[in-house]
């Protein structure tokens, strides 16, 4: 309710075998092909609310068959998204100047995080409410201190945040380096601090996934110690 979201479920002999988010994103979780064409006729019904479908990519594309004759046409479609974990020391080095953000920074960091969300899915996060939700989302972040980054003379040089935390696994969003600075290790560099981080205060395991067509990304992820364990799919509105 805090997200202004729904999660519908899928039952099966009265025990809840599936799950579907539905807010900004619709993400369906461990759903077999009946609880995906459940999800997909409440959503056609309901019609489309969300921004994006993301999940494995089997899933989603199935649920986007079912959905497609009915919903207004996709801006992109994402088919094949790696999906990559680390669950031990990276291999690089740290780069020891990237740190949680304070919430003092947030200005500094939210220009920032506009872009690479701009650069990443094509469309600013200014909408209609004047950028207030995806501000309040940054906020949120730097708040609970899993925002980090390198910052130089008031300039963001490497961010990444822990969006997403579970016992088990937590997932990494948002990482960035300035167009004017790729190419330098930064990326890599500070990778290898956020996996460290994570691992040693958050979770076991650290995850990602990544645009199958970003080499420079998915290399700088494999040197630290990433393996893709999987595909994910969007579908973008």
């Amino acid at each position: 309710m805090r997200l202004g979201a729904q999660v519908w479920g899928f039952q099966e002999a009265g025990r809840l075998v599936s799950l579907c988010y539905v807010g900004a994103n619709m993400i369906p979780v461990e759903a077999g092909p009946a609880a995906v064409t459940a999800f997909a006729e409440r959503a056609r019904r309901q019609g489309r609310r969300c921004s994006s479908i993301a999940g494995p990519a089997p899933v989603v594309g199935d649920l986007w068959r079912q959905l497609a004759p009915f919903w207004d046409r996709p801006r992109e479609i994402r088919d094949r998204q790696p999906l990559m974990a680390i669950a031990v020391d990276p291999l690089v080095r740290p780069d020891p100047a990237v740190r949680q953000v304070r919430p003092s920074e947030t200005g500094i960091l939210l220009p920032a995080s506009i872009a690479m969300f701009t650069e990443e899915v094509g469309v600013s996060p200014i909408g209609a409410d004047g950028g207030a939700a995806y501000r309040a989302r940054v906020h949120e972040l730097v708040a609970a201190g899993r925002s980090l980054a390198r910052i130089e003379q008031g300039k963001i040089v490497f961010k990444a945040e822990i969006g997403a935390v579970t016992p088990r696994a937590c997932q990494v969003q948002g990482v960035w380096v300035p167009p004017e600075l790729r190419g330098r290790g930064h990326a890599s560099q500070g990778m290898a601090a956020v996996v460290a981080f994570a691992r040693r205060t958050l979770a076991p395991a650290v995850s990602l996934y990544v645009n199958d067509f970003n080499g420079p990304a998915r290399a700088a992820y494999r040197r630290v110690g990433f393996t893709e364990v999987g595909t994910f799919m969007s579908v973008l509105f």
